[in-house]
């Protein structure tokens, strides 16, 4: 996927979590730029769906957008720890609950054009409870809604956060094809 070359990168800030470099590299069309680049380790989310078709939300608070978001359950990748992993872990933590079925709804990039960030995506279904462990700087609330109710708070605005857009309208493209395979094997 990479088309363009890292000719060389200077540090500008290193953070606990995030490195901001400056980068020049030579690029496709044989032009040399030097762009801002964050690099971050990249995350995971799950779209929690339970069996009376409710999903999990979050309402969390999120200083940096201004205000409160209506967010998928997700979290970054901790050193060696896999994206599957990482939105399992997520789900306990931030949700209070556990998947014993997952399925894989591809990755997003959150802001190619200065952020380095991949959030992987998974649905999970047939869930149980278990302990929730919110970390001090979380600021969460935690609702069940229907999925429909959350995919028309996509469509009009109410849901602003890319991966729970991407997250929730992958995971009804998902549902709809496994809905029409099962309507296949049935004929």
């Amino acid at each position: 996927m990479k088309e363009d070359s890292e000719l060389q990168r200077r540090t500008i800030y290193r953070g606990k979590i995030v490195d901001l470099g400056l980068e020049t590299v030579k690029l496709p069309n044989g032009e040399t730029a030097d762009l801002e680049i964050v690099r971050h380790p990249g995350g995971a989310a799950a779209v929690a769906l339970d069996a009376r078709g409710q999903v999990c939300l979050l309402h969390q608070y999120r200083h940096a957008a201004g205000g409160w978001l209506w967010e998928l359950p997700a979290g970054k990748l901790d050193p060696g720890e896999t994206p599957f992993r990482t939105a399992q872990r997520e789900l306990e933590e931030e949700a209070g609950v556990e998947a014993a079925d997952w399925e894989d709804l591809g990755s997003m990039h959150s802001s190619p054009g200065i952020l380095a960030e991949v959030i992987h995506l998974y649905l999970a279904r047939g869930l149980r409870s278990t302990a929730k462990e919110h970390e001090t700087h979380e600021v969460i609330e935690i609702h069940w809604l229907p999925f429909e109710q959350a995919l028309h708070w996509c469509s009009e605005g109410t849901i602003t956060d890319a991966k729970t857009l991407i997250g929730l309208y992958r995971a009804q493209a998902w549902l709809e094809e496994a809905d029409r395979a099962d309507s296949d094997d049935h004929l």
